[in-house]
């Protein structure tokens, strides 16, 4: 007789003032709703990291960059991670070199914090009993392994923060309220955030799009692509399909809670 799968678990918990202004959340989650199967992970431009509870090993924990393409991963009922999800350009205080190197890869966890370190900070989090504790140790430990000083080069933070409030402000237009020329503003933007503004601003549309659909059943795609700042409904589609490998339509029923997940088609 087969076995029902694990229920899903998960948890969440928002850091403190300073690592706030970089860390969106740290999670945790056990379980899924299949013994095994597949998820469509959308892009955020966001950085990652994602630890595999039950093992002592780091090579079991890994850094996904920052993304502007779609891609798969396999989720399994036996599933048990501990995650950190940075905001956009917030893991670059952490990292020894420019996010850039990460734009649509995946790194290990020594490559950041090397082998010692990576070693030590899987142990304490595997001895830790609660879920809790490790969230409140995986703080700490952030706050006194940081690579870098833990702030942004002020262009950046205020081109980040004017991209999120509108992501129809060009790069040249940023590099002028900056002070920058825009190839010295682009350059500085790409190594701290990972991507150039112009991905990353395509990017942010497209979030405002599936946010804006988030719980809705019935969907004027014309709509809502012009109140994204779409310019028309060809641009839209072209835009949804790179980031998705979907149509609109095939993506809606295909959604999960989880707004950067989607179920595959398998």
């Amino acid at each position: 007789m087969a076995m029902a799968p694990n229920p899903v678990c998960f948890k969440c918990y928002a850091p403190q003032d300073p690592l706030s202004q970089f860390v969106d959340l740290l999670w945790y989650w056990r379980g899924h709703d299949l013994s095994c199967g597949k998820e469509r992970v959308l892009p955020s431009g966001t950085v990652e990291v994602v630890i595999k509870l039950g093992s002592r090993r780091a090579s079991q924990a890994g850094i996904s960059g920052p993304r502007s393409r779609f891609f798969l991963i396999e989720r399994t009922d036996q599933d048990e991670f501990l995650g950190i999800h940075f905001k956009q350009g917030g893991a670059f205080p952490f990292f020894r070199f420019p996010i850039s190197a990460l734009h649509n890869r995946d790194g290990a966890l020594t490559d950041v914090w090397g082998e010692r370190r990576s070693d030590e900070l899987i142990s304490r989090i595997h001895d830790a009993a609660t879920v809790q504790e490790k969230f409140c140790f995986l703080e700490k430990w952030l706050l006194l392994n940081a690579n870098r000083p833990l702030q942004h080069h002020p262009a950046v933070s205020y081109a980040v923060a004017q991209f999120q409030r509108d992501p129809a402000i060009s790069s040249a237009e940023m590099a002028n309220a900056v002070g920058f020329s825009q190839r010295k503003f682009i350059d500085l933007f790409r190594d701290e955030v990972g991507f150039g503004p112009k991905l990353l601003c395509r990017v942010l549309r497209f979030q405002q799009v599936i946010r804006t659909i988030k719980d809705r059943d019935a969907v004027d795609w014309i709509d809502v692509a012009l109140s994204a700042g779409y310019y028309d409904q060809a641009h839209f589609i072209h835009d949804f399909q790179e980031f998705t490998g979907l149509n609109p339509g095939e993506y809606l029923p295909l959604r999960t809670e989880h707004l950067n997940h989607v179920t595959t088609r398998e």
